[in-house]
């Protein structure tokens, strides 16, 4: 993982704990009624974090691919915008880390976007990580058919467009994060927001979530497209947690970091209120855990739904191993007396 991308990482952790103060002590969400949700039903997911990005280049159709033949059960991934209003999947704003191209995708033309090489950066194990020896870089030039991958076309290694995505992946659920250019421009987020509420409409695809961490941009998608399924923004997650103040109408899926500056986030106290108040459970790991044996295990037994594994192909090993019921497929329930 590059020094740009944790340390972006530790920007976005102090903000949330920022926001855990104040939504908890200061302006807590209104309460909502929460009725049971399906999503509760679709466990234990593997849901690999934009593909798998240890194992593949982030938020590509290749990685998607991979992520899926390997038993991922949905997709997970990011939204930002270009400059002429396409929704591209992409988690930075900008497309510096991750291609060999350079600017603002909020700034640059679909036209542009669309041929840059996703996986120029990309070193299994590491993410994308620049200034290593030419070799490190095994798929560099597979956009452009430099690099041959069997099974896989040239765009699989681009940067796709989230139409692309829905229409590549037709019975396979997808969990969405809504971007901005930047933390502090809102704006950007709630563009970003009317967008992907448009886009969803028309396909009239019911199999995803929403989620974001601005709780404005939340509230925007959901103003336009309440059959979708929310999971809540920092403000209102962490207002949950400490407070126990339910999250907005819609909210199906509460989507936490294994830990927070060594507080434990996912224990099974945690993940059993959450049930009886008829959510779902999902824990990322970017930055609040690694992506490991011993941890991948330690969030299965504390009961949670779904796992945004970065290392996908471990993760079903584990599942496979254990036995673990997944959606549709019966199995060994890990919280079971």
């Amino acid at each position: 993982m590059s020094a740009l991308r944790r340390a972006g990482r530790r920007a976005a952790a102090l903000a949330i704990a920022s926001a855990l103060v104040a939504s908890s002590l200061l302006n807590p969400p209104a309460q909502a009624q929460v009725e049971p949700h399906p999503w509760l039903e679709s466990r234990v997911m593997s849901m690999p974090h934009s593909g798998g990005e240890l194992e593949a280049p982030m938020n590509t159709l290749y990685a998607f691919e991979r992520s899926v033949k390997a038993g991922g059960d949905m997709l997970e991934l990011d939204v930002q915008s270009t400059r002429d209003g396409k929704l591209v999947v992409i988690h930075n704003a900008d497309v510096d880390e991750t291609t060999d191209g350079h600017g603002l995708v909020s700034k640059l033309p679909w036209r542009k976007v669309r041929k840059l090489d996703a996986a120029y950066w990309f070193v299994r194990g590491k993410s994308a990580e620049h200034g290593l020896a030419d070799k490190r870089y095994k798929l560099r030039g597979a956009r452009y058919g430099d690099v041959k991958v069997r099974g896989y076309r040239q765009i699989d290694f681009g940067i796709p467009s989230l139409a692309q995505v829905l229409e590549a992946f037709p019975d396979t659920p997808i969990n969405i994060e809504i971007k901005g250019a930047s933390d502090d421009d809102l704006a950007s987020y709630l563009h970003n927001a009317d967008l992907l509420a448009q886009l969803i409409n028309r396909s009239g695809r019911t199999d995803v979530i929403v989620v974001s961490f601005k709780d404005e941009a939340i509230a925007r998608f959901h103003a336009q497209a309440p059959q979708i399924a929310l999971a809540p923004g920092q403000s209102s997650l962490f207002g949950y947690f400490l407070g126990g103040v339910r999250p907005a109408e819609g909210t199906a899926a509460l989507q936490v970091p294994v830990s927070y500056s060594g507080i434990p986030i996912v224990t099974r106290e945690f993940v059993e209120r959450a049930h009886s108040d008829g959510y779902a459970v999902h824990v990322w790991f970017s930055c609040s855990a690694p992506d490991d044996w011993a941890t991948y295990n330690r969030v299965l037994d504390a009961c949670v739904d779904g796992v945004m594994a970065a290392k996908p192909k471990l993760l079903e090993r584990i599942l496979e191993a254990r036995k673990i019921e997944r959606p549709g497929r019966p199995g060994v329930d890990p919280c079971a007396p």
